[in-house]
């Protein structure tokens, strides 16, 4: 899979979509804010690793990808799934690197200068998401080539 930029999703977006995101990123803020108020904030900075916009995210991308497969005459349920999936992928990707970016900040923070800290932790989450993302897909490049081993040796069989 090649990590690419689409600006023309940014048109195919309507202003709805938008605000549907903006209310579930604001509802999941809310609800972090609750807990850390109720149990402390270092476990409501826990839930500060979830993708605040990402179920809206999810469903909104695979609504899309199916409504393109569909204006080419074909059902894209699979396709919308598969698309969202991989979206989750990354969210947990990036939430990994969260986890390490608020340990970072956490242990270090006090006593520091807090622009310092926030930059290491930055550096630290980029690193982590992005080596995450390698292992992956070393992976999967390796599983990809073990199964056309597999097939290989199983042609040369019959």
């Amino acid at each position: 899979m090649k990590v690419h930029v689409d600006l023309s999703a940014l048109r195919r977006t309507k202003w709805y979509e938008y605000a549907i995101r903006f209310l579930f990123g604001g509802i999941i803020t809310a609800i972090t804010g609750m807990i850390a108020k109720k149990f402390g904030p270092e476990v409501g900075g826990l839930f500060l690793a979830f993708p605040a916009i990402f179920p809206a995210t999810a469903t909104l991308l695979e609504k899309h990808e199916k409504q393109k497969k569909q204006r080419k005459g074909l059902n894209g349920t699979k396709r919308g799934r598969l698309a969202a999936g991989v979206d989750a992928a990354g969210a947990a990707m990036g939430a990994g690197g969260l986890l390490i970016f608020a340990l970072i900040v956490w242990k270090l923070l006090p006593g520091r200068s807090g622009s310092i800290v926030l930059e290491a932790a930055t550096l630290a989450w980029a690193v982590v998401a992005i080596s995450i993302w390698a292992v992956e897909e070393k992976i999967r490049r390796l599983q990809r080539k073990h199964a056309a081993a597999k097939a290989i040796h199983r042609t040369q069989l019959q």
